[in-house]
């Protein structure tokens, strides 16, 4: 029935890489597109390979099966987030990066902090090749849910031809590949979000259906302070997410960011306040007229998005609205394998060495090789998407982002004071992840991450030498470029 739409829709996301990869003659173009990407594209890119599949599936089950409580906390503390993180580190990690001829994260802080051993390198790059594994193959699981919704596929071949949609633009034309296809993903995904409620609402609007009585949790949005703060925390993890911090290396100019700041958060509010909403409108409408597969035994609340749009639309545009799940999750699980291929061409002594047009043949066939571990890794998990999505977040927000922040706007700041941050925001992810839970309360690990990885940066950074004077020039001279 959505074959036609769907083939349509991967013919264009084709069309972008096939075109893409024509522009991408280096490796430094395949990686970041030559930083010529204008602010619309930058910011909406950034807000698609954020959202991911946790956007359309995630949040709304969340909601339908909680209530408005996660639904509201983790969206203000993710608006919140988002928006410091454009407001500080944007445009000095666009400046010093380019001040440093930095491509890649890793790269960076090795550069920012004159790391001649590689320990910074070293110890970024792999914990970026274990957690964005995860973080792609939580995308993977996104895209087994909407073709087999879609298709009635098995498990093994919904994610496998997830998989082979990913990796085939990502693999033609790098990181403008991926800029342009996610600016295209996200218009789509904030359309097919508010049709979707529109639609739902007109569904439920007179029928006298009670959301209150059907589900007492619905509206509600008090929680213990644990909770709350733990749900807001979420917002912690933007300072650390490489694939969002690559749209701040590759935009324009620093003069972009103001603009790019703007576009993405009121993307961002709409995305969020539909996909919010969608819960607790499939909550009145399963009442009305039970959905598939979303309530009772054996259902999954993950799905209210895919039944709702399957039963409002029109089956010709019901191919459109589902191909937006596509959308999200392609539009994170492209960007996350640039990042992936990126270290391995960037951030490892031996292959950095080699010719541009051997790596960047490496950062192709890179694309390939993690896609295939991280379906490997998906095809074993039970959990669910949020699940998957917050460990990695977690992840990347505790070992990179106290270090990112002050490493842009502390001149103190060390390589081994961010050496300690990032092996100790790690550590308490897992295990906070793992051994410690609190009873009646959500405990999300990058709250105490976080924290503990700050301090950690600071003190260690107290105790040891400052950073030359060579360091700290490019350090001035990049925040100077931001102030003016």
């Amino acid at each position: 029935m959505y074959y036609i739409q769907f083939i349509l829709y991967l013919v264009l996301m084709l069309v972008i890489g096939f075109i893409s990869m024509k522009k991408a003659h280096s490796n430094e173009l395949f990686l970041i597109g030559g930083r010529t990407l204008g602010p619309v594209a930058s910011a909406i890119s950034a807000g698609a390979s954020d959202m991911s599949s946790w956007l359309l599936l995630g949040l709304p089950g969340a909601v339908f099966a909680s209530g408005l409580v996660e639904g509201i906390w983790i969206s203000l503390g993710l608006t919140i987030g988002a928006y410091l993180n454009w407001l500080i580190v944007a445009g000095r990690l666009r400046s010093l990066s380019e001040r440093l001829n930095s491509v890649t994260l890793p790269s960076f802080l090795a550069k920012r902090f004159n790391d001649e051993s590689g320990v910074l390198k070293i110890t970024s790059t792999v914990v970026i090749l274990i957690f964005f594994t995860l973080y792609v193959a939580s995308g993977l699981k996104g895209g087994t849910k909407l073709f087999a919704h879609a298709f009635g596929a098995s498990e093994e071949v919904a994610m496998t031809i997830t998989t082979l949609v990913v990796v085939s633009y990502t693999f033609l034309g790098g990181y403008l590949a991926v800029c342009w296809t996610d600016l295209v993903q996200g218009l789509l995904m904030l359309a097919a979000l508010a049709f979707c409620l529109i639609l739902g609402l007109v569904g439920i609007g007179g029928s006298g259906v009670d959301i209150a009585a059907i589900n007492p949790a619905a509206f509600k949005v008090s929680t213990g302070w644990i909770t709350a703060a733990s749900l807001m925390a979420w917002g912690f993890g933007y300072f650390g997410q490489p694939h969002i911090l690559a749209r701040f290396i590759g935009i324009r100019d620093v003069q972009s960011v103001p603009r790019a700041r703007r576009v993405g958060i009121i993307w961002m509010i709409l995305c969020l306040v539909c996909a919010t909403l969608i819960g607790i409108v499939g909550i009145g409408y399963d009442a009305l007229h039970p959905l598939a597969g979303v309530s009772g035994a054996g259902g999954d609340p993950e799905r209210v998005f895919l039944a709702l749009a399957t039963t409002l639309f029109h089956p010709v545009f019901a191919g459109f609205v589902l191909a937006a799940v596509l959308a999200a999750v392609m539009s994170t699980a492209d960007s996350q394998l640039l990042v992936l291929t990126s270290s391995l061409t960037e951030d490892i002594p031996a292959v950095q060495k080699m010719a541009d047009a051997k790596k960047k043949w490496i950062s192709r066939l890179g694309v390939v090789g993690f896609a295939i571990l991280a379906w490997v890794i998906a095809a074993n998990d039970q959990g669910s998407i949020l699940a998957m999505v917050g460990y990695a977040w977690g992840g990347f927000g505790a070992a990179f982002g106290p270090v990112v922040i002050l490493a842009l706007c502390w001149r103190r700041t060390t390589k081994w004071g961010a050496f300690a941050g990032m092996l100790s925001g790690a550590l308490v992810i897992f295990i906070v992840k793992n051994f410690i839970k609190i009873p009646g309360e959500y405990f999300y690990e990058l709250m105490p991450g976080f924290i503990i990885s700050f301090g950690v940066v600071v003190l260690v950074s107290l105790l040891t030498s400052p950073p030359p004077e060579s360091v700290l020039s490019e350090f001035d001279g990049s925040n100077q470029d931001v102030r003016s």
